[in-house]
């Protein structure tokens, strides 16, 4: 088994070897400029290990966990145009649009999109790039109620907006891995509350969401509950999960 920093070269090897030019022509530059702006490639790493605990091969499963980090990007690039958050800055840098134009921004979004559906569709099973497909409009959907204001409560939309390309993390792992479908359950319990540790460990470092909602100290206590929630889950999973509860724990004690 490979460790949680073993899994993550690899993804940043993965990211530096992808073939962006094409008809991209210029693009290529704000796209390799928005995948560097660095992150700590959680979703990705955790496909990896998924796939790897699964049975499945950790190179096989490159190019979706590398289709899956595409997403995530291309959807923070949009977050951050003036028309979503209206954000400058990212991870201590210009945000792409800051640093490369509105315009540019957006269309450098697109094609980070486009490459992560050909990265999935490379595989013979196409229920891969349907798993992506799938998280990515859950994303999207909950990025629309964030943005809008609707009608949802924060369970909800941190569901949609976080937590589904946190699912796909595992729900890629497992088609790679070649997981038949009624033995994937305990591993999808465990993918579907992934995006919530993620998401309340954020609102405590920024001091909004659920620490705005429960105070810091509820916030810390959703985070621990749910911290041990996932390792209760890994337990059940007749695997090595080692890996995957390492990465749990980094989640949970995470200060950036």
């Amino acid at each position: 088994m490979q460790e949680p920093d073993e899994l993550r070269e690899l993804v940043e090897r993965g990211l530096a070897e992808l073939a962006l030019s094409g008809e991209l022509g210029g693009l290529e530059v704000p796209s390799r400029y928005a995948l560097a702006g660095g992150g700590k490639r959680v979703r990705p790493t955790l496909c990896l290990a998924v796939a790897e605990a699964a049975g499945g091969d950790v190179d096989a499963a490159l190019p979706a966990a590398l289709a899956l980090e595409l997403v995530h990007t291309f959807s923070l690039v949009h977050d951050d145009l003036p028309a979503m958050d209206d954000d400058d800055e990212r991870r201590g840098r210009p945000s792409t649009h800051v640093a490369h134009g509105e315009g540019v921004a957006l269309l450098a979004g697109d094609a980070l999109l486009v490459e992560a559906f050909r990265l999935a569709l490379s595989y013979e099973d196409v229920d891969v790039a349907r798993e992506l497909a799938s998280a990515t409009q859950g994303m999207i959907g909950g990025q629309y109620l964030d943005i809008t204001g609707a009608d949802a409560d924060l369970e909800q939309l941190h569901r949609l907006k976080t937590g589904r390309l946190f699912a796909a993390a595992v729900g890629l792992g497992l088609r790679v891995a070649r997981v038949p479908e009624p033995e994937q359950a305990p591993w999808r319990a465990f993918g579907d509350e992934l995006g919530l540790l993620f998401q309340v460990v954020d609102d405590v470092l920024d001091g909004d969401g659920y620490a705005a909602r429960l105070g810091p100290g509820g916030a810390q206590t959703v985070a621990a509950s749910t911290a041990q929630r996932l390792r209760d889950r890994l337990a059940e999973i007749p695997a090595d999960t080692r890996v995957l509860r390492a990465l749990v724990d980094e989640l949970a004690t995470r200060t950036s």
